[in-house]
């Protein structure tokens, strides 16, 4: 797949046209992946995730985890979370509360009742357990070996981890999401990148 070259200086307005143009671009090369070969990746990807929160457990370093409900094609972890929470690791679902704001994260387990959203995601249906996690499950549309992620452009998780400094954002693709581009001004980097090849940003 053809990228959009990147320049050593690049002004906001063309890295801005240049971040669009590469997200629309990997949008569709991930909408077009076949559903056998998606089926493998993410029971690959799910194995990954399970063995890192074994790890981190091992080390209390996790107690809480925002998981994400797939949207647009991103990697289905869903049947892991039962899994997770039988670890003892309490799960959340992230919440777009407002526009421009930060994102807030309800408490969720497997079976609970859900609600849409005003974007049609599925949602816990209350919304007064609110928790802080440990580690942040963030869905890449793309993601460079530097471990910075390329959203969908809203900012809601870079907003989120400048007010969460202390949690650990993990990055989660299929490897092909793998490209080369310029970090945003606002942009934070993930603590690691999970796929389906790798654990890790090594």
């Amino acid at each position: 797949m053809t990228q959009p070259n990147l320049q050593a200086h690049m002004d906001a307005t063309d890295l801005m046209q240049a971040r669009k143009s590469l997200r629309q671009s990997l949008l569709l090369q991930r909408k077009t992946i076949a559903p056998v070969l998606r089926a493998s990746w993410d029971a690959q990807l799910m194995q990954n995730l399970v063995h890192w929160c074994t790890q981190e457990r091992a080390h209390s370093l996790i107690r809480s985890l925002a998981v994400y409900w797939p949207i647009q094609g991103e990697p289905d972890l869903r049947a892991a979370y039962p899994q997770l929470s039988e670890m003892g690791i309490q799960l959340a679902l992230p919440w777009v509360s407002g526009k421009q704001m930060p994102l807030r994260f309800l408490a969720w387990q497997d079976g609970d009742d859900m609600a849409s959203d005003e974007f049609g995601i599925p949602l816990p249906a209350q919304r007064e357990h609110l928790v802080i996690p440990d580690v942040i499950l963030v869905p890449c549309v793309g993601f460079n070996q530097a471990g910075y992620r390329l959203g969908y452009g809203g900012g809601f998780y870079d907003r989120t981890l400048a007010i969460m400094p202390e949690a650990i954002p993990v990055g989660i693709a299929y490897q092909c999401a793998s490209t080369d581009f310029l970090p945003g001004r606002h942009d934070i980097p993930m603590r690691l990148i999970l796929t389906e090849a790798q654990g890790n940003l090594d």
